[in-house]
């Protein structure tokens, strides 16, 4: 795992300044604090902060073929690389190291860009090829490893792991783009066709862009997407034969490492599987690490133990108070720009708890959205069955009008919110899905706006990229749809950017072998009623998994890391809440109605109505804002 940057002019090949490029990699050493290196040549130059994990003796980068003509950084491990590797040797390859790295190089001169669909792994990297005079960028297919890029003042093109490196860069020029307030706003995160800052572009998961001497700046490649469309016709027995098998090798392969690995373990399904596996595989002991809240309602602590007993894992617990909100400024720092999944919190503490005693800890990531485990998909797989039954015409004026009259609580479990089911109905489910999945409703961020505000949207909502994903997915059912605009937009733009932030933060590489490709493949062509059945999500995963963990694991309600912020917003936070109402960097924005704010936090703290979500969303808005732009 690493940080990466560099620079690179499409026009002329102009010098480029070693310190510029060091500067930016020096932004990142957080995530690679075993060694720095640069490399420059006419038009190009490249850097790296390595976090040292495979071939620790001789994987330095950036890396060179010995005649010079390919030059890479890379940020991620290869899985298969072995595999690979074995491969471009029958082809004639010879090779210097043992790392990973080194793969890319020979395969880039084997395949060219084809090479991305023989590496199984979480990668984003940059390879120079001197012949050519091209740069190469490409991100894996889920976005487990991000990569911002600009356009600068003097035509050259800079890449960096995190904005960070970007503003280091003393050509970067900092402005707010307001499109990405909304997409924040409405989603809780900035997704990876936005920035808060203008002119910034995330290379898109599964993409990948070639830069060529003499040409212009391209539009980035899609090279992966998932498909829904197919249909497994095996025997539900064959089935779950093969998905076990499946699950086993993508954990199996992501234990390779030269340093200490270890597991995090909520207690839950997905990272308890992931426990299962890598103790049937393992002749040690796996280490395992967990993070308790004081308040029993959000502690799982109980359940990761019997886990860790169950397993005999080296296991490591640390309890936190349920008003662990002291870490703010540090999320806002590591995250560049706002983001408002409170669970990033202890998502840092047992990353900051793993740390201690590994360099590599394995994840239960993506399994939700390959398998369907969030409840709303639930609800959105019975909403879908309503509106197949009736038409559109029938459905907005009786729904629309029952939902738009019934009473509104936010307070409520979502079964009993009669308004927000009547209203969904009444709306195709490309429209109403990307609501239930956001944050703060467009209703109400119409109210937080002013005027100047909404002009400079100019029609952008942040949910029409769901709507778009949806309408185009390759996919039979809203509930394949559903899950594919979450693999588009809500698993990089959250949780990805979650783990990796937060784990890149305290310098420990996190890998997820439930997002294996070949996996979360398999999980796409599974009919709708192995992935739900009798109110179970990820029905098919928790059957093969019973010989492994008891039922109280398997089928107990989904629990996560819960933050409690709505109750800070009426204690501890109270006060923060009417702060923003008087904040000078929201005031000079021009973007908020600062009275509607304070409206928001007087009515939640008085318990009058549900703000606490978009009081977090404000809070942490501002504060990345002041450290942007103040």
């Amino acid at each position: 795992m690493c940080g990466i940057a560099g620079l690179y002019y499409p026009a002329t090949p102009k010098p480029v300044d070693p310190a510029r490029v060091d500067a930016m990699t020096t932004a990142l050493a957080h995530r690679g604090p075993d060694g720095a290196g640069v490399w420059t040549a006419p038009g190009v130059g490249l850097g790296h902060r390595r976090l040292a994990i495979i071939d620790l003796e001789s994987g330095a980068q950036p890396m060179a073929t010995p005649d010079l003509s390919l030059v890479t950084v890379f940020n991620g491990e290869i899985y298969n690389f072995r595999e690979v590797r074995a491969e471009l040797e029958a082809l004639g390859a010879r090779f210097e190291t043992h790392s990973d790295t080194e793969v890319l190089l020979h395969g880039w001169r084997a395949w060219g860009p084809d090479l991305l669909e023989r590496l199984n792994g979480m990668f984003a990297f940059a390879l120079y090829d001197a012949q050519r005079r091209s740069l190469f960028l490409a991100r894996d297919r889920f976005g487990v490893k991000p990569l911002h890029y600009a356009e600068l003042s003097d035509g050259a093109v800079a890449f960096a792991s995190e904005l960070k490196g970007l503003l280091a860069h003393p050509l970067f020029r900092r402005s707010p783009d307001f499109r990405a307030v909304e997409d924040y706003m409405g989603l809780g995160y900035v997704p990876d066709d936005a920035s808060l800052l203008a002119g910034v572009k995330k290379l898109p998961a599964g993409h990948f862009l070639l830069l060529e001497r003499g040409k212009p700046v391209p539009a980035p490649v899609r090279w992966f997407d998932v498909d829904f469309s197919n249909r497994a016709t095996g025997k539900p027995r064959d089935l779950e034969a093969e998905l076990i098998d499946r699950m086993r090798a993508a954990v199996r392969s992501r234990m390779v490492a030269d340093v200490p690995l270890g597991a995090f373990l909520s207690g839950g399904v997905d990272s308890s599987a992931v426990v299962a596996l890598m103790a049937e595989a393992s002749k040690a002991a796996v280490k395992t690490c967990t993070i308790g809240f004081d308040e029993a309602d959000h502690d799982e602590t109980a359940y990761a133990q019997r886990v860790a007993e169950r397993f005999a894992t080296r296991h490591h617990s640390r309890m936190v108070a349920s008003d662990d909100f002291a870490l703010i400024d540090t999320l806002v720092a590591a995250f560049d720009e706002p983001f408002a999944d409170a669970s990033a919190l202890p998502t840092y503490r047992v990353c900051a708890l793993a740390r201690e005693s590994v360099t590599v800890a394995l994840s239960g990531d993506g399994a939700d959205e390959a398998f369907a485990g969030y409840r709303r998909y639930r609800f959105h797989a019975a909403e879908e069955r309503v509106r197949d039954l009736l038409p559109q015409r029938f459905r907005e004026p009786v729904f629309g009008t029952l939902g738009r009259l019934y009473p509104k609580a936010d307070w409520a479990p979502r079964p009993f919110r009669a308004k927000t089911t009547l209203l969904a109905l009444a709306e195709g489910g490309e429209f109403a899905y990307p609501k239930a999945v956001g944050v703060t409703h467009p209703g109400l961020r119409r109210r937080l706006y002013t005027e100047r505000a909404m002009a400079a949207l100019g029609g952008h909502r942040a949910e029409q990229r769901y709507v778009e994903a949806m309408r185009q997915a390759p996919a039979r059912t809203g509930l394949d749809r559903a899950q594919y605009a979450d693999i588009r937009h809500w698993l990089p733009g959250d949780i990805l950017t979650k783990v990796d932030r937060a784990s890149m933060a305290v310098s420990l590489e996190a890998r997820e072998p439930l997002l294996d490709h070949r996996l979360v493949q398999f999980a796409a062509t599974l009919p709708p009623s192995l992935r739900i059945k009798s109110g179970q999500g990820k029905w098919l995963m928790k059957k093969v998994l019973e010989p492994y963990l008891p039922n109280e694991i398997l089928y107990r309600p989904k629990m996560g890391f819960v933050t409690p912020v709505s109750a800070w917003f009426r204690k501890a936070l109270a006060e923060e809440a009417a702060r923003l109402a008087q904040s000078r960097m929201l005031k000079d924005s021009g973007w908020f109605d600062l009275e509607v704010v304070g409206t928001l936090a007087a009515d939640h703290r008085a318990g009058r109505a549900e703000h606490g979500r978009t009081l977090w969303q404000l809070l942490m808005l501002e504060r990345s804002l002041t450290r942007l732009f103040g």
